[in-house]
C-alpha cells in the first residue's frame, strides 16, 4: 500500500503565498511522476503541474511563472511552491503520485483545501 499526506493548504489573501507539501510512504519503488492536481468549486479536475524522475516540469498555463513545483526523491516528497496566489486558483488541490514498471500504478492525496480571499 502507499499513502500520500498532504499538508499546507489554508486560507490567504490574494497575492500571497501557499507551501503544498505531499510525502509518499509505504510500497514505494520506481515513481516516475509526482505531481499536483486541483478542483475548483463545481469544475472539474485539473492538471497543475508535474515533475518526472529527472527533474522536468511542466505547468498548466494558468498558473506559469506563479507556481513551482520540485521534488526530494530521498524524501518521496513533492512541494508546491504557490506565489502571487489569485481568487481563481481557490480549489482543492490533489497529490498525485505514478510509479513502477512496466505496469504504471496511480495514487492519489486526500486533498487540501486552498482558498484566497480578501
Amino acid at each position: 500500500q502507499v499513502q500520500l499526506v498532504e499538508s499546507g493548504g489554508g486560507l490567504v489573501q490574494p497575492g500571497g503565498s501557499l507551501r503544498l507539501s505531499c510525502a509518499a510512504s509505504g510500497s514505494i519503488f520506481s515513481i516516475r511522476v509526482m505531481g499536483w492536481y486541483r478542483q475548483p468549486p463545481g469544475k472539474q479536475r485539473e492538471l497543475v503541474a508535474h515533475i518526472l524522475s529527472g527533474g522536468s516540469t511542466n505547468y498548466a498555463d494558468s498558473v506559469k511563472g506563479r507556481f513551482t513545483i520540485s521534488r526530494d526523491n530521498a524524501k518521496n516528497t513533492v512541494y508546491l511552491q504557490m506565489n502571487s496566489l489569485k481568487p481563481e486558483d481557490t480549489a482543492v488541490y490533489f497529490c498525485n503520485v505514478q510509479m513502477g514498471f512496466p505496469d504504471v500504478y496511480t495514487y492519489w492525496g486526500q486533498g487540501t483545501q486552498v482558498t484566497v480571499s480578501s
